[in-house]
């Protein structure tokens, strides 16, 4: 069991050996302290906490949560299949990039920018009607949304709405590069969210 939690910075690229260029999303992983290690006796399920970023006001119920482990931006936490997973962690342990080697593949999750409210032509990817002769003012509608039975919109029906800000989960990414004096982690490829959004990495 290993994980990190890390802020997007920015897209780049890098070559490989080959000389072949390969897209790149560049992450600010750790270090990333240790804040609570749950089990089954006392919370029912099987957990670590841990705490990423700082942050200057935090509450005071929060900050006695922390004790001495400083004032940190984000807490996540990561479940555990076994309890053996547990034993090498304990609270105050600090993590850093170099958990991770190169040439590794992880699961990363995080939130997509928000795209605020979108028709279903961007929301759905439908490709809108004909654009033939007689048609006007209806090239991006969604068409019929229903039938003649049931006198209802069926739940679940495609249509225009709120889209993004969505939790985007990924498996399988290649971490192609590790900075370990910067904190960097470089992952093939792009990844869900704007810069500074939170991306929880795992394995």
């Amino acid at each position: 069991m290993k994980f990190i939690l890390a802020k997007k910075l920015n897209m780049s690229s890098v070559f490989d050996e080959k000389g072949k260029i390969i897209p790149v999303t560049i992450l600010e992983a750790g270090p990333v302290k240790i804040t609570q290690i749950k089990n089954i006796d006392k919370d029912g399920y099987l957990a670590v906490q841990a705490g990423f970023g700082q942050k200057k006001k935090i509450s005071k119920p929060l900050l006695g949560h922390l004790k001495d482990n400083g004032r940190l931006r984000w807490l996540k936490e990561f479940r555990a299949q076994d309890a053996k997973d547990l034993e090498n962690y304990k609270v105050g342990d600090e993590i850093n990039v170099t958990a991770f080697n190169e040439g590794e593949l992880v699961n990363i999750s995080g939130i997509s920018r928000g795209k605020g409210f979108q028709g279903v032509v961007k929301r759905h990817g439908f490709h809108g009607t004909h654009t033939t002769h007689g048609n006007k003012d209806q090239l991006r509608t969604s068409g019929s949304i229903g039938a003649t039975t049931p006198q209802h919109v069926i739940k679940g029906k495609k249509m225009a709405g709120h889209t993004g800000g969505e939790k985007i989960s990924l498996k399988r990414i290649k971490v192609i590069k590790i900075d370990k004096d910067k904190n960097l982690i470089y992952l093939k490829g792009a990844i869900p969210g704007k810069r500074g959004t939170l991306i929880e990495i795992f394995n």
